[in-house]
């Protein structure tokens, strides 16, 4: 598990946005950064910017190390294709991500932490590693003795947010699908991501 000392909502005030579109965030009060000097503002460089972009998404993700986001980078790079695009499908495959997609837990730590406590199938065996990258049609499944947990039931009932189309999910089974591999466009983020200037950021 990444080991993250400074609170969640602190990610939220460093970068400047509500991150997860979570009506708590401290952003809906004060758009500035933590500390003395978090109102200052200056014109960030374009280094600045790719930075800001890179610790955005990754910052998304929750438990996500540099050195795993940059090995993402990496895989994606290697692919064919448009390098951004691959690696928000990446990102959106791994398991961690479709456990939070799915809405069997509020939060994308409480879906490393759900995984890493073996509450999930996939296609009926335990796994649980967060990072496990998912395939197409790949069956994602809440463990019985895990569905009536309270975390499981009140975020399958929230209405914060919804499911995406990419994955199809049944909440009475606890069973979701992972129906195909999304692109940036599909993906619900509630902030502007800017994934074409992490790949420059990472190859300069």
């Amino acid at each position: 598990m990444s080991k993250r000392i400074q609170a969640k909502h602190k990610i939220d005030r460093r970068l400047g946005v509500n991150l997860w579109g979570r009506p708590k965030s401290p952003v809906n009060d004060r758009e500035y950064g933590p500390g003395q000097h978090g109102q200052r503002r200056k014109k960030p460089t374009d280094y600045g910017i790719q930075l800001m972009a890179k610790q955005r998404l990754k910052g998304y993700y929750g438990s996500i190390g540099e050195r795993q986001f940059r090995k993402l980078y990496e895989e994606a790079a290697r692919r064919r294709g448009d390098t951004s695009e691959n690696l928000i499908g990446l990102l959106e495959r791994r398991l961690e991500t479709v456990v939070y997609r799915a809405k069997f837990v509020p939060t994308v730590f409480a879906a490393r932490q759900f995984v890493n406590h073996g509450h999930v199938l996939v296609n009926g065996k335990r796994v649980n590693i967060g990072s496990y990258q998912l395939k197409e049609g790949d069956v994602v499944e809440v463990r019985d003795r895990a569905k009536q947990l309270a975390i499981v039931l009140g975020a399958a009932q929230s209405q914060e947010r919804d499911v995406p189309e990419y994955v199809e999910t049944d909440h009475k089974k606890m069973t979701a699908r992972l129906v195909r591999v999304p692109q940036l466009g599909d993906v619900p983020y509630p902030v502007s991501m800017e994934p074409h200037l992490v790949v420059e950021y990472y190859s300069r």
